[in-house]
This record gives structure tokens, sequence and C-alpha cells, in this order.
């Protein structure tokens, strides 16, 4: 039997994933899923970059703005969740099209990642929060030293949420079990998109610009407003906390560089330059 299939738009940031999303989902009656980690939470909009209504163009999307940027949302819950629209997109006989630059989230589909079933320990994300990531790091290293040796990456050891969350399992567990993988029922058909250095650069810096004229600094005051905390806005990215367009747009490009070190991993991307036009109007 056949499998179902499920193309995924992935790449760096500002390289016009979402308007190519659109554009392939009107030709092909496709529904658009999110995979972008922080466009799932409500009221943040111009620091993500997030579509609007009309750049949609009538086309159904999913996993926007499904949780309160006061609450952590997981992997594992994103995974939940997108696998649920997946089967009700196809049982629409419409084609799903997954559209975003959060690796992990694409990963966690496309490898079919199990995730341990362990509940959030409150009590203990509240005390581990106190805490900064390379004391975060040494908890681990006592708890399971084989899973702190496995996080080589810089960004991974710096990352609070995750060092958190396998201390929460290490604790439920005994140890961190290792990732394992099941075969997902579906065919993915990957496209990426990027731009050269130079006119990444550019896009970038102009993106940027749009931001802080758009409103970025008052969408920040509405937030803080609505009891989104300084430490919570630190978490939600470089664009939330303190940020000037010179900031945003050097922390920006790291970011890209990121996610390119990341995808470039998967062999089974077709990488497209998004700066050719003519290329893109044959998908």
């Amino acid at each position: 039997m056949q499998k179902p299939k499920v193309i995924i738009i992935l790449g760096q940031t500002a390289t016009g994933k979402s308007n190519l999303a659109v554009k392939i989902a009107r030709k092909i009656n496709g529904e658009i899923i999110s995979a972008d980690s922080r466009q799932v939470y409500k009221s943040l909009n111009i620091g993500t970059g997030k579509i609007t209504k009309k750049e949609m163009k009538g086309v159904p999307h999913h996993l926007l703005d499904v949780v309160n940027p006061r609450h952590r949302f997981t992997v594992a819950e994103y995974k939940k969740l997108a696998e649920e629209k997946i089967k009700e997109i196809l049982a629409r006989s419409n084609i799903p099209i997954i559209c975003g630059g959060t690796g992990f989230y694409i990963d966690a589909i496309t490898k079919g990642i199990i995730f341990p079933e362990v509940p959030p320990d409150i009590k203990l994300r509240k005390e581990m929060l106190r805490k900064d990531a390379t004391a975060l790091f040494h908890i681990l290293f006592k708890l399971d030293k084989t899973r702190a040796k496995n996080i080589k990456n810089k960004n991974e050891q710096n990352n609070k949420v995750r060092l958190i969350r396998a201390i929460e399992i290490a604790k439920a567990l005994g140890k961190v079990p290792k990732i394992t993988e099941e075969t997902p029922p579906y065919k993915f058909i990957k496209i990426g998109l990027y731009l050269p250095p130079d006119k990444l650069k550019k896009k970038i810096e102009k993106r940027v610009k749009k931001m802080f004229k758009m409103g970025l600094l008052n969408e920040i005051k509405k937030l803080k407003r609505s009891g989104v905390s300084e430490k919570r806005l630190k978490e939600l990215g470089f664009e939330y906390y303190n940020p000037t367009p010179e900031k945003v747009i050097s922390e920006t490009l790291k970011y890209a560089k990121r996610q390119m070190t990341w995808f470039k991993r998967d062999k089974e991307i077709k990488w497209i330059d998004a700066s050719k036009s003519a290329t893109i109007n044959k998908l």
C-alpha cells in the first residue's frame, strides 16, 4: 500500500518558506501545519514573523496561536498535535504541508521520535528555572552522565528548557532514556529553501527594520501587561528581550547559521535557492 504524501518546506529564517507553502497549497488543495516553536504562542506575531490572515490567501493554517506564552510548549506536545492534524487533513482528501524552521519539530514528525511519557513537574521546573544553564548541565551530569556527555552542541548546553526537561525525566525514570524512533506511515517530500549569505543578510536586515516599524516594542509591552514576565520574555527569544535593530539582526544571522547546520545533516532535503524566482515558480 502506498504511503500518503506529506510535503515539508523548511530552511533558514527569512527565506520565504511561508509564501512558498501557500503557493503550493493553493495548487494542490493543501493545508499548512506550522513547524515553528514560537509561532505556537498567542500574541507573538511581529517578533516571530508570523504569517497574517491576508498572507494566508484562504489556505487553512494549523498550530499557530495554540498556547498562552506564559506556558511552555514541548516538542512532544507539538508532535502529538501535528500528527492529529496530518490525519485530519488526509481524511479531508487534502495534502498536509509542514512549514517551518524548527528542526527538532520537523525531525519529531519525519523520524517518528518517541518521547518518554513523563508528566511536567511544576515544582521542580520553578526551582530549576532559578538556575543558569551551566548549573543545570552539572545537575544533569550528576543524574545521568551518559545523557549529559551526549549534549556536545553548545546551543543545546545553553538551552535551559531542554536541560530542565532532561533533569525532569532523569529524576522520574532514574535516567534519560535513549531517544527511539518508529517509521512514520507517510512519505515525506522535503524542500529546503536557502539564500546566499549576502542576500540572506539583506533580507534579514529588511525584515528586522520592518518588525520595529510595525510595532515590535508595543507587542512586548502588551505581553508584559498580559502577565508575561521578563524572565519568560528572555526565554521566548532575543526579539522579546531588550531588543535593538542591531542586536536582533546580529542574533538572527547567528540563528540562521544554526538552522542550516541542523538541516544539513538531512540528506533527503532537496535544496532550492530562494533568490531564483524561476526555480520557485516551477514548483
